[in-house]
């Protein structure tokens, strides 16, 4: 990490990310996702980048799902990268933001038609009798949207998680690992070295 005091955030997330999906494909955008409920009860599960920008990180989600009313709630997350063959970490954290309607729509357009219906069949983080529940409900909706349009479910958006804090981690021989942690303060991005 040449110069990482000139370099912003954005730009050393956009390097090791090129280098995980060269080393993982296929796995380089899986990101644990740390919510906590109004009492602060924390959760955490594992949900997938779709966009990394200037504002933010992005992902989708059942806004219904225990994730979504929890951001609802309480919008500030936590999001942790590891990319295991490259000895790698990366934790984020900030508050949260929906994304618009349009780029909503945008997003759910782009994906494959299988995923537009199991947005629509899936009652996200409720209990149900048997799998067979599922796939009933994706067997009826298939029939139903036949060879028309999938629209975007209203239940169905994105949140973007705007950091305030970005720290990588690299293992290094001897335990002698580094970590750098940028965080924003008064609109500016600050560095500093931490012990491993």
């Amino acid at each position: 990490m040449a110069n990482d005091r000139q370099k912003k955030p954005l730009e050393f997330f956009r390097e090791w990310f090129a280098d995980a999906e060269k080393s993982e494909p296929g796995l380089a955008e899986a990101m644990t996702l740390a919510t906590a409920d109004q009492s602060g009860t924390p959760s955490a599960r594992m949900v997938l980048l779709k966009e990394a920008t200037e504002k933010g990180f992005v992902f989708y989600t059942n806004l219904a799902s225990q994730k979504g009313l929890e951001l609802a709630k309480n919008p500030k997350a936590a999001l942790v990268f590891h990319w295991k063959s490259l000895k790698r970490q990366v934790r984020i954290s900030g508050a949260v933001e929906p994304v618009s309607e349009m780029e909503a729509d945008a997003y759910f357009e782009s994906r494959a038609r299988g995923a537009q219906i199991g947005a629509w069949a899936s009652d996200q983080s409720r209990a149900m009798e048997s799998q067979f529940d599922l796939e009933k409900n994706v067997a009826k909706l298939t029939a139903k949207f036949g060879v028309s349009k999938v629209t975007r479910p209203p239940h169905w958006s994105g949140f973007c998680v705007i950091p305030s804090a970005i720290e990588f981690w690299e293992e290094r021989p001897f335990r002698l690992h580094r970590r750098i942690l940028y965080r924003l303060e008064n609109g500016e991005w600050s560095v500093r070295h931490l012990f491993p």
